[in-house]
């Protein structure tokens, strides 16, 4: 309420002139029948009302007196942490449904689009460079150190779900292998953009430590993502830095777009040839 007041009184070019603050709790409050009088008599064409100081019989009276006096009724949201976001508004029918966040990709077109994309790109991938690759890898693999050219490990996808996430084995048996398996998103466990999955024992810590961890898991976990091409890649150095790798995935999955899967493609390309030693 008083970002608001500030913000009418500060910028009187954009038209607005504050006429009043009510408080409904103070040691000078008003009823609300009261504030109705005040309107009515001075001809108030916009209410503000903070919704964390209205109950729900001062709520429902509140929006019957403006539904019929011709007055238009706006809400302060009192949760920065929540309403900062894009709440995404539809109607169920004729019933109006609020919901947290949306998700562009819950959306039948725009999952066929990425899914598309992740065929195209796997299959580039695997017929392109790992057809030939592989079988090269596999002979340095072995010639280095006995073991599998291959290793599997389990971690957290699309809601929660576990699936087994297909490497190449380092030099020794090595879950930080570099070198993904593209296998995983023709497959459909995975995506090629999208939050980078950890390890299932690492997925749980993260979970009841790191605020909103787990809503990285609304959509398919990538090869690479918006946080690794952002500075958030490789080794997780403190609950700071995985704090904003989970700002940038919640990011993008509130605001993806196919435009920004390829400038996340082609970034973590740039990356990976510049030499960065965490691009993966």
């Amino acid at each position: 309420t008083d970002q608001l007041r500030k913000y009418f009184n500060d910028n009187p070019d954009y038209g607005y002139q504050l006429i009043k603050i009510f408080d409904l709790k103070g040691e000078k409050k008003y009823s609300i029948d009261e504030i109705f009088e005040f309107i009515s008599d001075n001809e108030v064409d916009e209410i503000y009302s903070s919704v964390a100081e209205v109950n729900n019989q001062e709520l429902t009276k509140l929006i019957e007196y403006a539904d019929n006096n011709l007055k238009i009724l706006k809400f302060l949201p009192d949760n920065k942490e929540i309403y900062s976001k894009k709440l995404d508004f539809t109607y169920y029918g004729y019933l109006p449904i609020l919901s947290m966040r949306r998700i562009p990709t819950d959306e039948p077109i725009n999952l066929f689009i990425k899914r598309s994309f992740d065929i195209f790109f796997s299959l580039v991938v695997i017929i392109g460079i790992l057809s030939w690759l592989t079988p090269i890898l596999g002979l340095i693999i072995k010639f280095e150190s006995k073991g599998p050219i291959f290793f599997k490990q389990k971690r957290n996808g699309l809601d929660y779900k576990e699936f087994y996430c297909y490497k190449f084995r380092s030099m020794k048996p090595n879950p930080e292998a570099h070198l993904h398996q593209i296998r995983n998103v023709l497959k459909g466990d995975m995506s090629v953009v999208g939050p980078r999955p950890h390890m299932v024992s690492h997925t749980h810590m993260y979970a009841e430590k790191i605020d909103k961890f787990m809503v990285r898991h609304f959509i398919k976990p990538g090869i690479t993502g918006l946080a690794q091409v952002s500075g958030f890649r490789g080794e997780v150095e403190d609950d700071n830095f995985i704090t904003n790798r989970v700002k940038y995935d919640i990011f993008y999955l509130e605001n993806w777009s196919i435009l920004m899967d390829l400038r996340i493609v082609f970034k973590t390309v740039f990356d990976a040839l510049g030499g960065d030693d965490k691009a993966y």
